[in-house]
């Protein structure tokens, strides 16, 4: 009698889910969480690659006609171009595992909801899923009074601080990730990475020895090599990394810089997921998330700043791969997305709602057609911080 009553119970609930609940209870795959940001990384250039003018406009002190910017990344078409400039995004991870969204020439559009338009309202709006302008109101490294989705996670999912890390080059971020200091595991800035080994005292030793002229920043190179290590030492179930000299190297009026950076930051994001697909506990288990916090101005004039009164700083971009998804590739045509909408997306692949808590966030993105379960087991690792 009680099976018979258990049972019909069961089938009650059933009946009150939605087809796309059951549908995504019965084959999600994705038991991790990767998100990777690069700092105001403009949408022309990821989907577009090399933009003539501003080369042209801002490299007017250069031979162009010898520049190894043009000779390494100039191309006849926009696809050309993006293939030359970031050859993995493009070649390997939007067209075999997922899709991209945010080329406007494709009726793709991608905004923040905030109304500033710079990093740290950008950040925070990724990750608690709102936009707070009368709170958030610059870049000081305050601490962020607004619970993000990673100590949503930590939290729902049962795990120990060390399963949720983010490694970032602008130790602004540690400010923004959490609003209460050890909830999650975060190293940011010229932080110290924790750990035992002839590596990473080397690397310690060399981010102090090889300081950036920006403010509270370190080297990309530094973030992604401490990420990396941790990556494959701790196994966390979430790991947020934050690029920042995409922006850094804009502000300085570098474009040959920022396409330099943009190049070998696909070679990470080459390097990460050929971490994560050697290892069982991420292989066809991890959704990849890759965005920017704000894009910034559109011609030659403004393309180095942004913020609310430069056109085009709203205009964002995000990447998603994901056992969980239809392969898109461009997502032409896409229905407008926000940047509030990574959050509960975060939340949503991993089989949880961020938005149940915290109901102003944005709806998760749709990712389509799941594909079919594998008949896989589990082969999570034990557990063991701009």
């Amino acid at each position: 009698m009680r099976t018979r009553f258990i049972s019909a119970g069961l089938l009650v609930l059933f009946v009150l889910m939605r087809p796309s609940d059951v549908t995504l209870a019965r084959t999600r795959q994705t038991e991790n969480v990767v998100l990777v940001t690069l700092d105001g990384a403009r949408w022309q250039e990821v989907f577009t690659g090399l933009d003539d003018s501003l080369a042209c406009e801002t490299m007017v002190a250069y031979d162009v006609a010898h520049d190894p910017i043009f000779r390494d990344f100039v191309a006849p078409t926009p696809d050309e171009r993006r293939q030359k400039l970031m050859p993995f995004l493009w070649g390997t991870l939007i067209t075999d595992h997922g899709f991209a969204v945010g080329d406007r020439t494709a009726h793709s559009a991608v905004s923040v909801t905030n109304h500033l338009w710079f990093s740290y309202p950008g950040y925070a709006e990724i990750l608690t899923g709102q936009s707070h302008d009368d709170v958030i109101t610059s870049n000081e490294p305050i601490r962020n009074p607004f619970p993000s989705v990673l100590q949503f996670l930590v939290r729902k999912l049962g795990l120990p601080p060390s399963q949720v890390a983010t490694f970032a080059s602008w130790g602004v971020i540690s400010s923004i990730v959490e609003s209460v200091p050890g909830s999650t595991t975060v190293n940011a800035g010229p932080q110290r990475a924790q750990g035992d080994s002839p590596e990473l005292d080397l690397l310690n030793t060399m981010q102090q020895e090889a300081r950036t002229s920006w403010d509270h920043t370190r080297h990309d190179a530094y973030t992604f090599r401490f990420a990396l290590d941790y990556l494959k030492r701790h196994h966390p179930r979430v790991l947020s990394i934050a690029f920042d000299e995409t922006d850094d190297w804009a502000h300085d009026n570098r474009y040959d810089q920022v396409l330099s950076t943009l190049h070998r930051t696909d070679g990470y994001l080459k390097t990460l997921w050929d971490a994560l697909q050697g290892d069982p506990q991420y292989r066809d288990r991890t959704t990849l998330i890759v965005t920017t916090d704000h894009g910034r101005g559109r011609t030659a004039a403004d393309w180095q700043q942004h913020g609310r009164d430069v056109p085009g700083s709203n205009e964002i971009w995000i990447a998603i791969a994901s056992p969980d998804t239809t392969r898109r590739g461009v997502w032409q045509n896409s229905p407008d997305l926000f940047q509030n909408q990574i959050a509960e997306t975060m939340a949503a692949v991993l089989g949880l709602s961020y938005r149940g808590e915290h109901p102003a966030a944005g709806a998760a993105i749709d990712l389509g057609a799941s594909r079919p379960a594998l008949d896989v087991p589990s082969t999570r690792r034990r557990q063991t911080t701009n």
